[in-house]
């Protein structure tokens, strides 16, 4: 009985001191600059289009769904995003996505998925999720396709046909 209780407190001392904090600064542990934000004036932040590339004239969006755009997307999102996201409105690690266009604008989506560190940082919708949710989204490093994929695959989600 002593033994299994001495690997059980050598474990949970393992991982107390594995989470501890650092005298250094973000930008020291990781060897490089902390992220910078892609706005130069943070007071310029608009909540309806986030921050990045994004815009209503460059996602193209069309007035009916893109069949194979969604499939892809799909596929991308099995890979990248189920593991935190659901496809309904119930909450897994991040928010479910059922709605999600309903509520967003897709230049929004767009630039939260490529661009997600500036916006959580900034948007104070993306920090009520936050404190909901307890973990940042991380960037998955997406490329643009892949992004309008999904971006596409969450109308599907949402009956646009």
């Amino acid at each position: 009985m002593k033994t299994p209780t001495i690997l059980l407190t050598a474990l949970l001392a393992f991982m107390l001191w594995s989470c501890g904090g650092s005298e250094k600064p973000a930008d020291a542990q990781t060897g490089g600059e902390a992220p910078k934000s892609m706005v130069a004036d943070p007071e310029s932040y608009d909540p309806k289009r986030g921050e990045g590339k994004w815009t209503t004239e460059n996602i193209n969006l069309g007035a009916t769904l893109d069949a194979a755009m969604a499939t892809e997307g799909e596929k991308i999102s099995g890979v990248k995003c189920t593991s935190c996201h659901k496809m309904t409105e119930e909450k897994l690690v991040g928010p479910g996505w059922k709605g999600a266009t309903l509520k967003r604008t897709p230049e929004w989506i767009m630039n939260f998925i490529t661009n997600p560190d500036p916006m959580i940082d900034k948007d104070p919708e993306v920090q009520a999720m936050l404190e909901l949710c307890l973990v940042r989204m991380p960037n998955q490093n997406l490329s643009d396709t892949d992004a309008r994929n999904i971006l596409e695959y969450m109308r599907k989600i949402d009956g646009v046909k």
